[in-house]
């Protein structure tokens, strides 16, 4: 079959950017290298995994996870079903901290991702600036993940299993970290709910479990000087504050907007 044929075919089944995306993919090209080569001939393995991958597409399975890769930050991320897909909102927790760590410290810095999923938070921080990186995750099948992340990506990054900070044994100027923040009861996208894990998602104290034991647990973690960087669910940020300022009283904690204005993240300045 040729390229025009497929896009065809594709059409009839999916909606037509998720076809040029599968196609793109399959045959190393972008969107627009496609139009030039529509006479193409496609050889039948290509074609048989591309029907799959429509078919997949169609009962509701994430494009990410069908792919098997996003582009993140610039960089290639591989995932699968036991990790969360990349959102442009982690890139934007990343740049909105990486300008905090630039303004904060002049020095080769100690950095640590908990539940780092993909590895894609640390991943990105460890290329930009000029640091020591560690990341954590109690799924073994998401280390997994990571640890083909950061082979692939050429970086070194120290992975440890374990719940959160458990498993560390050093001071650190920066946590950063995107936790599952969902309430148990909390209506999200069906196709979230069903494709992406579940641990990775949902938390205890209306979603709030996972900021209190990082922010009580921090001290013990970090350096005099500091930065705490959190992506949060869009009604926490105040209830986070609190919190916050509960253990560290003379902390700047700022509650940040995404793009669609509203509240995303919260860093905490010591």
């Amino acid at each position: 079959m040729k390229v025009e044929e497929l896009i065809i075919y594709g059409k009839k089944h999916i909606h037509s950017d998720l076809v040029n995306i599968l196609l793109s993919n399959l045959l190393n090209l972008n969107s627009l290298e496609l139009l030039n080569h529509l006479n193409d001939i496609v050889d039948n393995e290509l074609i048989e995994l591309y029907k799959k991958q429509i078919e997949a597409v169609k009962n509701k399975k994430p494009i990410q996870y069908v792919i098997g890769n996003v582009d993140f930050y610039g960089n290639i991320i591989n995932i699968n079903e036991n990790v969360l897909i990349p959102r442009f909102e982690t890139e934007l927790l990343i740049e909105k901290t990486i300008n905090y760590i630039k303004n904060k410290f002049d020095k080769k810095i100690d950095i640590v991702d908990l539940g780092t999923g993909s590895g894609c938070i640390a991943i990105t921080l460890k290329k930009e600036l000029d640091c020591n990186m560690d990341a954590v995750d109690i799924s073994s099948e998401a280390l997994e993940v990571a640890k083909e992340n950061i082979k692939n990506n050429i970086v070194d990054i120290t992975l440890y299993q374990g719940n959160m900070l458990e498993p560390l044994n050093k001071k650190y100027d920066v946590i950063i970290s995107n936790p599952p923040y969902i309430a148990y009861d909390e209506e999200i996208m069906e196709i979230v709910k069903n494709n992406e894990p579940n641990i990775a998602l949902y938390a205890d104290d209306n979603g709030l479990y996972f900021y209190k034991e990082i922010i009580k647990n921090s001290k013990n973690y970090l350096k005099e000087k500091n930065i705490i960087a959190f992506e949060i669910g869009q009604n926490q940020g105040n209830d986070i504050k609190e919190y916050a300022l509960k253990y560290y009283p003379d902390a700047i904690v700022s509650i940040e907007q995404d793009l669609q204005g509203l509240d995303r993240f919260v860093f905490i300045i010591n």
